[in-house]
């Protein structure tokens, strides 16, 4: 029997949400091995019983920044450089609802692409707008919007790989 993909997203939820750095469940015949490493969550998913094990969505371990020596010396201020974008903060960021990727896979904003975008910033949605398409396992899985207001911004660009609880829109809650 294969595992259905609420399940495996449930899966990858507790684990995430646990101390477990590895689970392996096998259910009549159907395998999936979950690991995890630093900054992320590896699931594996064997094509058939005949084939070896291959990566179904595996996302690249986060490495953490290597700490710099301070300088010996104190070095004379220079004038900062302007940003070349502005980056909107993490303060205003928070008055915002985001929409999150339920599931590791490829962001789409249209359901075809000739179509136009399922929603633009400055589009009203309420909770059952469909807002983007995700696409796991060669499943095309729409994404609702789950709460009333108007898009403020698309964080992700189309066609881009996609984290588990990765924000893809802000929403401004009505």
């Amino acid at each position: 029997m294969a595992f259905k993909m609420h399940e495996i997203r449930e899966l990858i939820r507790l684990i995430d949400a646990s101390k477990i750095d590895e689970f392996e469940i096998d259910n009549e015949g159907a395998k999936i091995t979950i690991r995890k490493s630093v900054g992320c969550t590896q699931v594996v998913v064997p094509a058939q019983e005949t084939h070896p094990v291959q990566p179904v969505a595996a996302a690249a371990p986060v490495v953490p920044p290597t700490p710099t020596a301070a300088p010996a010396a104190p070095v004379a201020p220079t004038a900062p450089a302007a940003p070349a974008t502005p980056v909107p903060s993490e303060e205003s960021d928070a008055n915002f609802h985001k929409i999150v990727s339920p599931m590791v896979g490829t962001f789409y904003r249209a359901p075809a692409p000739d179509a136009d975008p399922y929603v633009k910033e400055g589009d009203t949605v309420d909770e059952k707008t469909v807002v983007c398409i995700v696409e796991a396992m060669k499943l095309m899985n729409e994404i609702e919007a789950e709460v009333r207001g108007t898009i403020v911004k698309v964080l992700v660009e189309n066609g881009q790989l996609v984290e588990y609880g990765q924000p893809l829109f802000l929403v401004k809650t009505s």
